[in-house]
């Protein structure tokens, strides 16, 4: 016991150390998470603002569509030379319109947005967008 607790010791309500000093760790408000709903809650709210809830949205997986994509821009890299590319083959979905073409390709893909269309096109290249599941015939 340190000298400010015996000269306290006997004279005090609480022998030098304050109200909750010497219980554990009630100076502090408790350990851990403790109060943070009630005497911490503005800790909480400024520092903690994502602690408790659920946060975003994931489908089920049976639910979603993943495509295996690939930019314009990486077009020519996978041509190796070539004039044609076939993306089915090499386990590519779609191709997307990101980047710049400056060669003239022919593509094969299962789907293409309509900027990668748009500017394979315009290099003077041509897409052949194919759904090889449904038939257009009636």
């Amino acid at each position: 016991m340190g000298t400010k607790a015996n000269k306290h010791r006997g004279r005090n309500r609480y022998h030098g150390r304050g109200k909750k000093a010497g219980r554990g760790a009630g100076k502090r408000g408790g350990r851990g998470l403790a109060g943070i709903n009630k005497h911490r809650v503005m800790t909480r709210i400024k520092y903690m603002p994502n602690h408790w809830g659920m946060h975003g949205f994931n489908r089920h997986p049976t639910l979603r569509t993943v495509f295996v994509t690939v930019n314009v821009s990486q077009l020519e890299d996978m041509a190796n030379g070539s004039d044609t590319v076939d993306l089915t083959e090499l386990g590519i979905d779609k191709i997307l319109g990101s980047g710049r073409i400056n060669s003239a390709l022919n593509v094969v893909v299962q789907e293409a947005s309509a900027r990668a269309i748009e500017k394979i096109e315009a290099a003077g290249g041509s897409i052949d967008v194919g759904n090889d599941d449904q038939s257009d015939e009636d």
